[in-house]
C-alpha cells in the first residue's frame, strides 16, 4: 500500500458528553474493575466470544468524543458504538455494557481487563498496533482546521500555519501534535487542550489561531455550537515522513482476541461493504459515503506504517 497511514483517534467531549453518570440505554455505565479468570480475560481469550454470548453482553470502553463515541441523553450514540451494537447483534451477543473514562486511558483499561473492546472510532497506528489489536478500518477522515469566522490569517493547512506563524491547538493524546511538527510548526506554536470544547473556546478567546482535528469532529463541532462564530475548512491530508496520513479508525481488541476480532471483522466487512447500508447506520453522525473505506485499505498496512 502505498501513502495511507492513519489518524490517531482523538477525544471529543461535546456538551451532550459531559453528562457523565447517567444509565445509558446500552447498560449503564460501569466502574473500572478488572475480569476475573474464565471471563475472556487476558490468557482466556479464545473463549472470548462464547463467553460473551453466554453472559448476553460486550464490555466496551468509549471516551466521549462525538461523534464517533458518546454520551447522548441517557444513550450510548455515535459511529462505533452504533456499527459495534450493529456487529455484536449479528454475533449473538444483544447488549453493549459501556464504561466512560478519558480516552489516553482506552487502550491501558482494555489491557488490564476492564472492557472487551474499545469502541471510541480510535485510530490505527503502528505504535497503537505494537500493543492492541485492531479490526479492519471502520471509517476514514481527513484532517481539518477550525479558524474564527472570515479565517483572518488565511489558514487552509497545518503547512499554511507554519508560514504563517499560527498558533494551533490539538487534543491531548492526539497525532495532530506530530502532524503540526511534521508541517514544521514549532512546538512552542503547538497548544495541547483536554477536549474538543476547549478547544473551540480557545479558538473563539484568541488564545489559538488554528484548531486542528479530523474533519467529521470539526463539523460536528460546528453544528452543535451552531452560534459561535468559526468555520470549517477544507479537508487536508498530512504528510509525514512522506506518508500520507489518510485517517482510518476501528474497533480495538487486547492482543490474543484475534478469533473475536476476526468473526468481527466478518460482520464489518457487510457493512462496510455497502455504502448504503453504512450511511443508513451511522449518516445521522455525519458520515458519508465519503467515510468508507476502501477495500483495498487494510489494517495490515496501516500497521506496519
Amino acid at each position: 500500500m502505498t501513502g495511507a497511514a492513519p489518524l490517531d483517534r482523538r477525544r471529543f467531549l461535546g456538551r451532550a458528553s459531559l453528562l457523565g453518570g447517567l444509565a445509558l440505554a446500552a447498560g449503564p455505565l460501569t466502574a473500572c474493575t478488572r475480569v476475573q479468570a474464565g471471563t475472556g480475560a487476558p490468557g482466556d481469550e479464545g473463549k472470548l466470544l462464547a463467553h460473551l454470548r453466554e453472559q448476553g453482553f460486550v464490555r466496551v470502553g468509549f471516551a466521549g468524543e462525538a461523534p464517533y463515541g458518546f454520551q447522548d441523553g441517557g444513550e450510548l450514540a455515535g459511529e462505533a458504538p452504533t456499527l459495534h451494537r450493529e456487529i455484536f447483534s449479528a454475533l449473538g451477543v444483544r447488549e453493549l455494557r459501556p464504561t466512560l473514562t478519558e480516552f489516553g486511558a482506552l487502550i491501558p483499561g482494555l489491557l488490564a481487563g476492564r472492557f472487551d473492546v474499545v469502541s471510541a472510532g480510535m485510530s490505527i497506528t503502528p505504535e497503537r498496533c505494537a500493543k492492541v489489536v485492531f479490526s479492519e478500518p471502520e471509517f476514514v477522515s481527513p484532517t481539518a482546521l477550525m479558524v474564527r469566522r472570515g479565517d483572518p490569517k488565511g489558514l487552509s493547512d497545518l503547512k499554511s500555519c507554519a508560514a504563517k506563524g499560527a498558533t494551533v491547538g490539538v487534543l491531548t493524546a492526539a497525532v495532530e501534535a506530530s502532524y503540526a511538527k511534521a508541517a514544521g510548526v514549532p512546538e512552542g506554536s503547538v497548544k495541547t487542550l483536554a477536549k474538543q470544547q476547549d478547544g473551540l473556546d480557545a479558538l473563539l478567546a484568541g488564545r489559538i489561531d488554528a484548531f486542528a482535528l479530523t474533519a467529521i469532529s470539526l463539523r460536528w463541532l460546528a453544528r452543535t455550537n451552531s452560534g459561535a462564530p468559526v468555520e470549517v475548512g477544507e479537508a487536508f491530508v498530512p504528510v509525514v515522513g512522506g506518508t500520507r496520513q489518510l485517517g482510518a479508525g476501528g474497533a480495538v481488541f487486547r492482543p490474543g482476541a484475534t478469533a473475536l476480532r476476526d468473526a468481527f471483522d466478518r460482520e464489518l466487512r457487510k457493512i462496510t461493504g455497502s455504502p448504503e447500508r453504512f450511511v443508513g447506520l451511522v449518516g445521522k453522525y455525519g458520515f458519508t459515503a465519503r467515510e468508507v473505506p476502501p477495500r483495498s485499505l487494510r489494517t495490515a498496512d496501516l500497521c506496519a506504517g
